[in-house]
């Protein structure tokens, strides 16, 4: 037997099965949707509460990026928690797969709303609100994929959690 091999192998399977080497784009895209689907989730409920009880822009897009955050790490956490992990290594997982993925997301729509003349001070009933808010997640989705993506290829970002589905 090859003890060498044998070592290299369990040393892999210890570090989590992380995936290394060429990365398919749907599989990019299959992680930032699930990362985005959080970010969502946070960023709108954020959005429209600040936006219902009329706070400041800035106090709104702190709770909407602040949730984003919660949304964002949850959904992983509730994911990898149901494979069995502990809650101390859950944390740490979701932490090491989301977190890039989450402040790139962040950055490009928040950077979108307040380039958008008028977005930050729109009403919830309002298209200009909802377009800013969706396109934004359009273009950080676009945005986030190659970086999600080039992540997997090295066994960061999304690629630790593969080990939990």
């Amino acid at each position: 037997m090859d003890h060498g091999a044998h070592h290299a192998h369990a040393a892999h399977q210890a570090h989590g099965g992380h995936h290394r080497g060429p990365v398919t784009w749907g599989a990019a895209a299959k992680a930032t949707l699930h990362c985005l689907t959080g970010c969502a989730i946070g960023e709108i409920l954020g959005m429209a509460i600040g936006t219902a009880l009329m706070w400041g822009n800035a106090a709104t897009m702190v709770l909407a990026i602040v949730l984003a955050f919660v949304f964002g790490y949850s959904l992983t956490l509730f994911a990898i928690r149901k494979a069995g992990l502990d809650f101390k290594t859950a944390v740490k997982v979701a932490l090491a797969a989301d977190t890039v993925s989450i402040i790139v997301m962040e950055l490009v729509d928040n950077g979108i709303i307040a380039l958008v003349p008028g977005a930050m001070d729109a009403h919830l009933d309002e298209t200009l609100f909802w377009t800013s808010l969706l396109g934004g997640f359009v273009i950080a989705f676009l945005l986030t994929t190659p970086v999600n993506k080039w992540m997997i290829g090295r066994g960061k970002g999304h690629a630790v959690v593969h080990a939990y589905h």
